[in-house]
């Protein structure tokens, strides 16, 4: 039986750090090739009240349930716009997920540092970016080295903020959650993927894959999103 409009759940993909919501387009081709209604959202990365608000304005127009779905930095902006009543579900893809009093930047002093963060550059204007070198060898190790650059040429700055914004309440703590753990991740620490993936006790699968995880191994992410968007979908 075809679900209806209003029961069906759309997968809204909140992007990451230096990126835009191109970085979800396998991803979203393989969930609409399903069925699955998607939207990926456009963040500002400039802080994560700029972030949670462009992401609210996209779950306020759609009409029933959403699974929300954060890469990277995205993770955390879910964390606190995952509380709108239509999400039902998060999905975490190598991603951070602060609790309440917590920023993005405690959780990343809290582990060693991956090598990713060496190619951090400040630009000025309260604005960081990434250097190739780093997006080649520790970003998007595992894509072709073209592609690696291309990522770099269309980044956005990412602003200071983001590092220090604290959650103020977790969506994670009242709903089902999944989280896809990237284990050759050279740009955000994998023991902290498996340490917040344990203390959500969210469904975890864990993948072979290097941080850009939605790129190199987009079928089984989009697996994951899928069964997350069926369990909520009456």
């Amino acid at each position: 039986m075809e679900m209806s409009s209003s029961n069906k759940a759309t997968a809204v993909l909140v992007h990451g750090a230096w990126a835009d919501g191109s970085s979800w387009r396998r991803v979203i081709r393989l969930l609409l090739e399903k069925g699955i209604d998607v939207v990926a959202v456009q963040n500002p990365t400039t802080s994560l009240a700029d972030d949670v608000a462009a992401t609210k304005h996209v779950l306020d127009a759609i009409k029933g349930p959403v699974v929300l779905v954060g890469h990277s930095w995205g993770g955390t902006v879910i964390t606190e716009a995952g509380n709108s009543a239509n999400v039902k579900a998060l999905v975490y893809v190598a991603a951070f997920a602060p609790d309440a009093g917590q920023s993005t930047g405690d959780q990343v002093g809290a582990h060693e540092a991956p090598p990713g963060l060496s190619g951090v550059t400040d630009i000025g204007n309260g604005k960081l970016m990434m250097s190739v070198e780093s997006w080649i060898s520790n970003v998007a190790q595992d894509l072709p080295e073209s592609e690696a650059r291309l990522l770099a040429a269309v980044q956005t700055p990412l602003g200071l903020p983001t590092f220090t914004d604290k959650v103020t309440h977790t969506a994670w703590s009242d709903r089902p959650t999944f989280y896809v753990v990237s284990t050759e991740d050279r740009a955000v620490s994998v023991e902290l993927q498996l340490q917040v993936a344990v203390k959500m006790e969210a469904k975890t699968t864990e993948l072979h894959a290097s941080h850009m995880s939605l790129l190199s191994a987009p079928a089984e992410v989009a697996e994951v999103i899928y069964g997350a968007v069926m369990g909520v979908s009456i």
